[in-house]
């Protein structure tokens, strides 16, 4: 895409977005670390001590690969203890075709590309197999299958001696949740998790420290957001506090009374769109990456 004088058409070529967990979410300074790898194409970092990983939402091909490689040069799978599951030092990539619109999109063909060929570098470059799921399987399937009854899709058939293996994916935009439960009764957040698991909610019971929480990513969060998982758990047990993970899609907080986003842990500033748009002027003004949360 060509521009011309002032114009920030580069800034507004299509992207795809890629939300990657990395199974490190205590030492600070290692995170910021990767986090750095991404430049100017990070738009967030989330991350938690007791599940001991980190979220990083980034956009494009580029930065999921520097991260991916500094990570797999720092981390080590078999030195790591945390309430998530995971299957490797970087543990889930996926991408996802942000649509069109004044900021830039992919479509789902980009994003299913994108998919593949950073399975393919993954196994080729670092030696690190990585299982595929979209079309081909759920994540849940894929964690159930892993080195059992799936091999990888890509690379070698044994888990990386360090970084172990890489599950990379082509989905829709999703909401990662979390709402901690005033009674720290594990029993309690499974059977929780249980009740409210549907075809647009997929939840755990985990404890965390001292705490437990319902982890929730709600799938189809058009259908199925923030308020609604609030409201259901809120019938079931006493919500300590809410937590969003990562960032959220403007019309899904569109949706929700504005009355309630702190409740919920949800603001203007943490869409999507919002971050592409503090993307587009760093680029444009020459600044660095955003900072930790």
């Amino acid at each position: 895409m060509q521009s011309s004088g002032s114009d920030p058409e580069p800034l507004l070529e299509p992207v795809v977005e890629s939300v990657i967990n990395i199974s490190e979410g205590r030492r600070s300074d290692v995170i910021a670390t990767i986090a750095a790898s991404a430049g100017a194409d990070l738009l967030d970092v989330h991350s938690c001590e007791h599940h001991n990983c980190s979220v990083l939402t980034v956009v494009g091909e580029t930065a999921p690969r520097a991260i991916t490689l500094r990570a797999v040069e720092l981390l080590d799978l078999t030195d790591h203890t945390g309430a998530h599951p995971r299957i490797g030092v970087v543990d889930v990539v996926p991408f996802i075709a942000l649509g069109g619109g004044a900021l830039g999109g992919a479509d789902a063909d980009q994003a299913r590309a994108a998919r593949d060929a950073f399975a393919r570098w993954a196994a080729e470059e670092l030696a690190v197999p990585s299982f595929l799921y979209g079309p081909e399987r759920t994540l849940p399937e894929l964690r159930r299958g892993a080195f059992d009854t799936l091999l990888p899709d890509h690379g070698p058939t044994a888990p990386h001696p360090t970084a172990g293996a890489i599950a990379v994916g082509v989905r829709p935009p999703l909401v990662a949740y979390n709402l901690w439960l005033t009674d720290p009764e594990l029993d309690l957040a499974r059977r929780i998790a249980t009740g409210i698991r549907s075809a647009s909610v997929r939840a755990l019971g985990l404890a965390v420290g001292d705490s437990v929480q319902v982890s929730m990513n709600l799938i189809d969060p058009m259908t199925t957001g923030p308020d609604d998982v609030h409201a259901l758990v809120s019938q079931l047990a006493p919500v300590e506090r809410a937590e969003l993970v990562g960032l959220v899609p403007a019309a899904v907080l569109a949706r929700i009374d504005p009355d309630r986003w702190e409740l919920l842990d949800l603001a203007e500033d943490r869409t999507i769109e919002r971050r592409l748009a503090e993307r587009a002027r760093r680029l444009r003004d020459g600044g660095g990456v955003v900072g930790s949360r």
